[in-house]
């Protein structure tokens, strides 16, 4: 996040030894992890551990974007037409006077694309990797709206492709980023919905375990599995599109939140992703390959990874303990919450408290991965003092689909919750010589 802000993210002191719960130290996990991705970790766990020994505490707000979706989906959103890229990064500052504190991203499909394919010709823009394809320009919005995220729009020139903000088109045309104030203005996250592996069509229906091989041959995902057969070169494949675009960040010092193979539990097999078909050992070992070549063979060290399963509510989803990659492939532990709603809180308990409570087991920092709603409303106004996680993230046009502005300006606005921006909390925070 440019050399100010790089390591500078100090622990606080807990009042005894017995109060660390939770490892702060990223290079335990990954000995060449980068300094930024470490000042992130070390933020993350200091809050969490801030949390855990009773202490008041403070959450991000995150927001997610899904950028194909808002270029291209004119039936996407708050009003009708396709909208400029990151426009639910900015509509929270619209309501509020303040941007999120982490920005969530999402590579993987394309509009309705063969193959998989970028904008306009990158480093990362390989021969595999077709330009200029309608359907895939976004992803150049992607990683330029991390980098942004991280360093600030505009900014001086750089060496990453956009410092401007403004996103050139193969058309001829071109589309402004959302300014941020031109400095450090957040947290960058990733998820990667990634159509099944050898699908010929990179779509989101092609995400869908109803749509994939799984959904009629029982060993198909074995096959992904194993070294050598065509399936797993699919998958191979399908990981070196996410490494190029994660390299890219890495060259640009980007720490990423890495939020792969997410909602591995759900229990219905219709709307469940492709990697649903895959039993807990299978799940675990898809991980792994997935971790090795990022972290092993691609050499990427400024990734966080966070573990996200879908609520355990029975319903949608099943108990996911068994699903669970191993401390040592797992940095963050979270999850996707559409269970509860604060009007109807899961079996009319505290809100969000069961999926915090049980996932105190990881002894990781916890994050709220996916929601429709923000956090304090009208309807909950005391979710963090019951469930103080680490970061809670809306998903996507939620924000204003499923939210009042008078509820997304009190969460925003509340000392117990952590915003971005130019000279933001969280920058405040990364910065700070005495931690939290």
């Amino acid at each position: 996040m440019g050399g100010a802000v790089v390591g500078a993210y100090a622990l606080s002191t807990p009042s005894s030894a017995s109060a660390i719960a939770v490892e702060t130290d990223l290079a335990k996990r990954d000995p060449h992890a980068t300094s930024s991705a470490g000042s992130v970790f070390r933020m993350l766990a200091d809050l969490e551990n801030r949390a855990r020994s009773g202490m008041s505490t403070q959450t991000i707000i995150g927001q997610h974007v899904e950028l194909q979706n808002e270029l291209y989906n004119g039936e996407y959103g708050d009003y009708r037409g396709v909208k400029p890229p990151g426009y639910y990064y900015r509509k929270a500052a619209d309501i509020t006077g303040r941007l999120p504190g982490f920005l969530e991203v999402d590579l993987g499909p394309g509009y309705g694309e063969q193959g998989w394919g970028v904008g306009r010709s990158r480093t990362y823009s390989r021969a595999a990797w077709p330009t200029c394809r309608p359907g895939w320009s976004y992803t150049d919005d992607v990683v330029d709206l991390a980098v942004g995220v991280w360093r600030g729009l505009p900014r001086p020139a750089d060496g990453s492709y956009n410092p401007s903000g403004t996103e050139p088109r193969c058309d001829g045309s071109a589309s402004a980023l959302p300014g941020n104030g031109g400095a450090p203005a957040g947290l960058v996250g990733m998820s990667f919905h990634q159509p099944w592996p050898g699908s010929p069509t990179k779509a989101y229906a092609q995400t869908l375990r109803s749509n994939s091989p799984a959904a009629h041959d029982a060993h198909w995902i074995e096959r992904v599995l194993t070294p050598g057969t065509t399936e797993h070169q699919a998958l191979i494949q399908d990981l070196s599109f996410l490494a190029d675009h994660l390299t890219y960040l890495a060259s640009c010092d980007v720490p990423v939140l890495l939020r792969p193979f997410h909602e591995m539990n759900a229990i219905d097999t219709k709307t469940g992703f492709w990697w649903t078909a895959a039993d807990a050992q299978q799940y675990r070992r898809l991980w792994g390959m997935a971790y090795d070549y990022l972290v092993g063979s691609r050499g990427l060290h400024n990734l966080l990874f966070t573990w996200a399963p879908l609520a355990w509510d029975g319903v949608g989803g099943r108990d996911p303990w068994d699903y669970y990659p191993g401390d040592g492939m797992v940095d963050l532990v979270g999850v996707d919450d559409y269970s509860d709603s604060p009007n109807h809180p899961f079996q009319g308990g505290t809100w969000t408290a069961k999926w915090y409570k049980d996932l105190a087991r990881y002894r990781k920092p916890r994050v709220l991965a996916e929601s429709f709603y923000v956090p304090l409303s009208k309807a909950q106004s005391k979710t963090l003092d019951h469930s103080p996680w680490v970061m809670w993230t809306v998903w996507g046009q939620a924000l204003t689909a499923n939210n009042s502005s008078p509820d997304v300006k009190q969460s925003y606005a509340s000392a117990r919750v952590l915003t971005g921006g130019r000279g933001s909390d969280v920058i405040a925070l990364l910065r700070s010589p005495h931690g939290t």
